[in-house]
């Protein structure tokens, strides 16, 4: 992995290791997986390659020269809390982690260091482009509710245990920061982050308030000392705002986000870092983006009482590069860019915060989307994939997840899409914001806002990037919600298999399509409709003219393995 991000990467595992052995978690995840973490191999070495070649190594750097001291002392502290919250993801996916990485990270054999290299791409022994199929032999299949409930638990079990409690205690058990455990007497019980993760969480909370000590920047000490106060409570709406309100060089996001790693529920949020530095110039530039917000809702293609006549007043982009990243924001495939916080209050009263990871999108276009799109497209078709295109509909994907339907009404009662479609709402989401995006730079750029020039690049892009995301495998939600729009979209005669196998957009048919979809998908979520929801689903297929495709590109990376130059440089 080479020289200088295997150092990095064992200065983590070694700290890891540390905070897990101090708090007793190591015993406890041998116990808890009953020996089962003997890393007997399940692949030779030259498989194990083969698989993380999947992945291009790319240097990940930003420019910080013009960073006073104090800044700088700040960054190296924010990575090292980065560094806590990596080795507490890992407890977050598997109970078995930390006993199998000790394991792993003392085999100093080729096949040792290979097996360590793809156990730390996936934050995991279970390969997330396949499916989720393990490549240690032993483990067994992927939990399906990761660590945040019980060893040995069923969904079943805990759905019927659900609907025994009280609407308080029910909502508690299904909020974010929560894990469900088995007490003493054998049952089913509660309990917050604050208790689950107190080592981990103690030692995080003291990097951020070093950090905030050293920092000149108000608005970042403000947020750095109110998240290292939600560390310790449990209760992350304070620092969700002052995170809202954040304007200063170093831009961290940092702390339980995102839900994907919950494939029972979509409910607890798994921890994540991203330790970036604001780029000014680009973030400018796309400031006129956010004034756009309100009017794109007001003209959503789906029935006017549906749309949301008010939306939060802040709604600011960054455009950042990443210095560092960890937890749930580097495993498997690089996030490109994110929009938070999810917490539905901040975002009715402050709206969300789009962030763009620009050097990670401009190294997944050089290195993955590029040699793609000679395979996947005719030869006159691939001058249309251009990184103004993706990178603005990666924005607008990151805009269109704070319109559409999210707070909703049924029967009288207040609840949220997400509470509704349970399992299906981050595939039916990211497939949202992907189609729905296109729908809004199209009407965008009949406005005026944008270049008409992007409408001639960006459905060519899109296509392109189809074949990108689609190789994230089916059992990723990005990578189902691009199977069910590049399905819905053939069938619709917009996209286009040639003679040759390759594709190609039909312009005659392209807009209605993607109108269509975006109304299809916004209305099954404004009604709650779970049964919608699997039956879109259903379209996530890989059918056989894509196969051919993706089966045409072996040799081209499906995504990028990140070197974090500049954070190697700071530690030194």
């Amino acid at each position: 992995m080479g020289t200088s991000r295997l150092a990095l990467a064992r200065a983590t595992l070694g700290l890891t290791l540390a905070i897990l052995g101090s708090f007793g978690l190591l015993g406890a995840a041998r116990r808890a997986d009953d020996g089962a973490t003997q890393p007997a191999p399940a692949a030779s070495r030259p498989s194990l390659t083969a698989l993380a070649a999947r992945f291009a190594p790319a240097d990940i750097g930003a420019d910080v020269a013009a960073l006073p001291a104090s800044e700088k002392t700040a960054l190296r502290h924010l990575i090292e809390a980065g560094r806590v919250i990596d080795g507490l993801f890992l407890r977050q996916v598997w109970a078995g982690s930390p006993a199998m990485l000790l394991q792993l990270q003392g085999d100093t054999s080729p096949e040792g260091r290979a097996r360590l290299r793809y156990f730390l791409l996936n934050k995991g022994p279970w390969s997330r482009l396949d499916g989720d199929a393990p490549f240690i032999a032993g483990v067994g299949d992927k939990p399906g509710g990761a660590n945040f409930y019980p060893a040995g638990a069923t969904k079943p079990e805990i759905e019927q245990w659900l609907a025994t409690l009280p609407a308080t205690d029910k909502a508690a058990a299904l909020g974010f920061f929560t894990t469900i455990r088995r007490g003493s007497d054998g049952r089913l019980l509660t309990v917050p982050y604050t208790v689950e993760y107190q080592g981990e969480l103690a030692l995080a909370a003291a990097h951020l308030r070093a950090a905030a000590a050293a920092t000149t920047d108000a608005t970042l000490k403000t947020f750095l000392t109110l998240r290292a106060d939600a560390f310790l409570s449990n209760d992350y709406y304070a620092s969700d705002v002052a995170w809202m309100e954040l304007d200063a060089a170093i831009e961290p996001t940092i702390g339980p986000y995102e839900v994907y790693e919950d494939a029972w529920f979509a409910a607890k949020a798994a921890f994540e870092a991203f330790i970036t530095v604001r780029d000014d110039a680009e973030t400018a530039k796309l400031a006129k983006f956010s004034s756009q917000l309100q009017g794109l809702e007001d003209r959503l293609p789906i029935d006017p009482a549906l749309r949301n006549p008010k939306l939060g007043a802040l709604s600011p982009i960054r455009v950042v590069n990443v210095v560092y990243s960890a937890g749930d924001g580097n495993r498997g495939v690089q996030t490109a860019a994110f929009n938070l916080p999810n917490d539905e209050r901040v975002a009715a009263e402050k709206g969300t915060k789009r962030t763009m990871l620009k050097n990670t999108q401009e190294a997944k276009f050089r290195l993955v989307l590029q040699p793609i799109a000679k395979v996947a497209l005719g030869a006159a078709d691939q001058a249309g994939v251009q990184f103004d295109a993706f990178f603005t509909h990666i924005l607008m994907h990151e805009l269109m997840h704070g319109l559409g339907p999210n707070t909703i009404t049924l029967g009288g009662q207040t609840t949220t899409v997400r509470a509704q479609l349970k399992e299906t709402y981050s595939t039916l989401e990211e497939a949202k914001a992907d189609i729905s995006g296109l729908w809004a730079l199209q009407t965008l750029v009949d406005d005026g806002v944008i270049d008409k020039r992007l409408a001639d690049t960006m459905y060519t892009t899109f296509l392109a990037s189809t074949f990108r995301s689609i190789r994230f495998g089916t059992s990723s939600a990005h990578g189902r919600g691009i199977a069910i729009q590049l399905n819905t979209l053939l069938d619709a005669g917009a996209f286009v298999v040639n003679p040759d196998g390759t594709f190609r957009v039909e312009p005659t048919k392209i807009r209605a399509a993607v109108k269509a979809l975006t109304t299809e998908i916004m209305t099954v979520q404004a009604r709650g409709d779970y049964a919608g929801a699997k039956a879109l689903l259903a379209r996530a297929t890989i059918r056989p003219q894509v196969q051919t495709v993706l089966d045409r590109l072996g040799a081209v990376p499906v995504d990028i393995e990140p070197r974090f130059v500049t954070a190697e440089q700071l530690m030194r």
